[in-house]
């Protein structure tokens, strides 16, 4: 079987576990390997995503571990069952970096959503005139269908608010992030009240950190935390200068969690937050 050049942040994240589930258990490679009656190569590559696995070895593997978590094992189960090209980002395969594609991936599959914004608004609040501008401001080379595939893609997250049931979906912006005009007044203005109008939405919740708030909210990069279907596939994802990051430890997990529980009681209430919206909006 072929190695996969690049799989996904979701496929690293099934042979993770995996490898974990393993070193819990004090299991060597090769004792695995043996299991499989595969070499430990195998094993290795497995644990990094590079070469998929049957759910029947994954339970095989999960009894050999002493592994009785079944939602956990189930969830793997369901990863592995899936292959490319069964999602709509999958489309973007070759136009898009991969790193684009798991974040919606990230989206697709989450129980519910969490950010923190503290420059711009929430991508899946974007709005076609905004993401462009965003976009046009620091990707201004950019081939032109490049920069539509861009836009065009994150306008498509949307969809995941757009569910028969749609995650929950929590976004604590700070009140600079609303004052800034990427695009000119009326793009600024346009965004504003698409973001009142999908904060209307019964699953979507929008609370604003304004100005006077006196506490110091340590998100320096766009947060977005999205939880899995079990704990253990819960995942953070940050936005750098140098990419996404997809953080998975456990320790870390607990410093953001806490970390958007402060954002959010430093935050106005939700009618609170749609006022000084609406006002930001009405002065534009």
């Amino acid at each position: 079987m072929p190695l996969r050049e690049n799989p996904t942040a979701r496929q690293v994240r099934l042979g993770a576990e995996l490898r974990k589930l393993r070193e819990l258990a004090g299991k060597a490679a090769r004792e695995s390997a043996g299991l499989l009656s595969t070499d430990q190569a195998k094993i290795s590559h497995i644990e990094s995503g590079r070469i998929g696995i049957s759910e029947e070895r994954i339970r095989r593997l999960a009894i050999f571990y002493s592994c009785d978590d079944e939602p956990l094992i189930e969830a793997l189960c369901t990863i592995a069952r899936e292959s490319r090209g069964q999602g709509w980002w999958d489309e973007y395969r070759g136009v898009l970096a991969p790193g684009f594609l798991n974040i919606a991936e990230l989206e697709h599959h989450a129980v519910s959503l969490r950010s923190v914004q503290t420059m711009s608004v929430p991508g899946v609040l974007q709005t076609e005139g905004y993401v462009r501008a965003i976009h046009s401001t620091y990707a201004a080379a950019l081939p032109a269908l490049e920069l539509d595939a861009r836009v065009e893609f994150r306008l498509r997250r949307r969809r995941i608010l757009e569910r028969d049931v749609p995650p929950p979906f929590l976004a604590v912006v700070h009140e600079a992030a609303l004052r800034m005009r990427f695009g000119g007044r009326k793009i600024a203005k346009e965004q504003l009240e698409f973001l009142l109008l999908a904060s209307e939405r019964p699953t979507v919740t929008v609370r604003v950190i304004p100005f006077t708030c006196e506490e110091f909210i340590e998100a320096t990069y766009p947060l977005m935390y999205a939880r899995g279907v079990v704990p253990q596939l819960d995942t953070v994802q940050m936005d750098s200068p140098a990419g996404g990051i997809f953080v998975t430890a456990a320790a870390e997990l607990n410093k953001y969690r806490n970390l958007i529980d402060v954002a959010e009681r430093a935050s106005l209430d939700v009618e609170k937050s749609r006022q000084l919206i609406h006002d930001i909006a009405r002065e534009l």
